[in-house]
């Protein structure tokens, strides 16, 4: 019989993704059939499907913890931020257009059927579902077309936990407080919390956790510790992006312009011993000491290369050129490296052709499907082998000296004749070890020993190592029960 259980949270960025990919490997190794689900997510950083849709990134990290490939099922709605005309909305994998907040408003009960329809695919096939909410449980402004958490919840009949974040203060009044605006209907979805992000001495918050239950009712599943290793896992948010002052190694700065995208293509360049990454934000200038500066992608590429304009790293930039430094572009970033960027059609924002930064002789147009594919080749000069994946809109010309030869026998990217300015449109190029090492060593750094896809695998056990302390599994499971919708259809 499949069960399923809804992970919900007081606010955004209180650890739900991280908590629901550590129970998904905690049940995956006591022999369940696991599947991860989020009826909505709102995020830039999202992954190709084995299907041939996208979802977000943090419901990949929750599949590879459940150990299952990707779905589009997953994740059915996903909402990628663009410019000024709103957030992309991808439908089960595919994009069905663009829309404001309020428009996205009504376009919600709409959703509701396939985001119901898929959560029916995953539960046909699982012992269990662990759902993740979006935001805030008590968003009551926006409850009448709610999707994401309790709207789902109540129209699927899955019973909801509430996490909590000890690390940003008042945890206390934002679960009670939870209790108390949402309606009460909703309110008796709730069946037990979690703390998460505690430090210190956990008896001192005994009183803490006896007061939520006493107010709310609801009971007391866990005071999470805060998992040290937590910065192994890729974010999902902009916001979790690291930043701060150099140390030592090789230095590497990737921009992080407004409308950043796929940024876990740098996670394995902070686990990296020899490399000190930065994350440069609008407002900083680019370091003077990089040995490489990575344009990374972006959901808008006109309108983050006005924004990369308007923070003077165009100057920066060619500065860096001139010093002999390295310079990568990936995807949106690649496009912003040739001499011109067209929308001609307006599908990332009004309708412009900008002149690009002028470093690769490419011109692109913004136009046709979206591409999503998963591919692998290797680099042409040195025959490196990589594998990685495709999603983006756009065809670029012009490229003279091919970076990567895809399996496919078609040819990927540019590099200039100096060797120091490339660009491609392949995502994870740098999360596979073989080629992080070569780029690594093109820029000076020490010979990388890092594994990161065994890196990931072994955090995931840690983390569900460190739930299994301090959560209370077994209440958890027993918690779940069948959903009203099992079946497709």
């Amino acid at each position: 019989m499949t069960r399923a259980l809804m992970i919900q949270g007081t606010g955004s960025d209180v650890g739900k993704s991280m908590i629901v990919a550590g129970l998904a490997r905690v049940f995956t190794r006591r022999g369940l059939k696991v599947r991860p689900f989020k009826p909505q997510n709102m995020s830039n950083n999202a992954a190709v499907t084995a299907d041939g849709g996208e979802i977000g990134r943090a419901q990949a990290l929750q599949a590879r913890a459940a150990k299952v490939p990707l779905s589009v099922h997953m994740n059915p709605v996903l909402l990628k931020p663009q410019s000024d005309v709103g957030s992309q909305v991808v439908v089960q994998g595919k994009a069905v257009g663009t829309a404001k907040a309020r428009e996205y408003q009504a376009m919600k009960p709409k959703l509701l059927g396939a985001v119901l329809e898929s959560f029916g695919i995953l539960a046909a096939d699982a012992d269990l579902v662990l759902v993740e909410g979006a935001g805030s449980a008590s968003e009551v402004n926006l409850r009448a077309s709610d999707i994401a958490n309790m709207g789902f919840a109540r129209a699927a009949d899955v019973p909801v936990v509430l996490l909590g974040d000890i690390d940003r203060g008042g945890v206390i009044a934002s679960l009670v407080g939870t209790k108390a605006v949402i309606d009460p209907a909703d309110a008796a979805m709730i069946a037990g919390f979690l703390v998460n992000r505690f430090r210190g001495d956990p008896s001192l918050f005994a009183d803490g956790m006896a007061t939520i239950a006493r107010h709310t009712g609801w009971k007391s599943l866990g005071l999470v510790p805060h998992f040290d290793a937590a910065y192994k896992l890729p974010p999902e948010d902009a916001l979790g992006l690291a930043t701060g002052p150099s140390g030592p190694g090789v230095r590497i700065a990737v921009l992080a312009y407004p409308r950043i995208a796929n940024f876990d293509d740098f996670d394995p360049l902070k686990l990296e011993p020899g490399v000190d990454l930065a994350f440069v934000r609008p407002g900083e200038a680019i370091p003077g000491n990089c040995a490489l500066v990575i344009l990374p992608g972006s959901k808008a590429t006109i309108a983050d290369l006005a924004s990369l304009r308007e923070a003077g790293w165009d100057i920066d930039l060619h500065a860096h050129v001139r010093r002999g430094g390295h310079v990568l572009g990936i995807c949106g970033g690649y496009q912003m490296l040739g001499r011109k960027v067209a929308d001609f059609d307006g599908i990332e924002g009004p309708p412009s052709s900008v002149e690009g930064l002028g470093l690769l002789e490419i011109e692109t147009v913004l136009e046709g499907n979206k591409v999503l594919t998963e591919t692998s080749g290797t680099t042409v000069d040195t025959n490196v082998p990589f594998k990685g994946y495709e999603i983006h809109i756009g065809r670029t010309t012009g490229a003279t000296r091919p970076l990567l030869r895809l399996d496919s026998g078609k040819t990927d990217g540019m590099v200039s004749d100096s060797g120091r300015i490339a660009g491609c449109y392949i995502h994870g190029l740098l999360t596979d070890d073989r080629q992080r090492a070569h780029w690594l060593r093109k820029v000076g750094a020490p010979i990388s020993t890092l594994r990161y896809e065994a890196e990931v695998e072994a955090t995931l056990d840690q983390l569900a190592d460190h739930l299994e302390k301090h959560v209370d599994c077994d209440a958890l499971l027993a918690l779940a029960r069948a959903p009203k919708v099992t079946t497709a259809g």
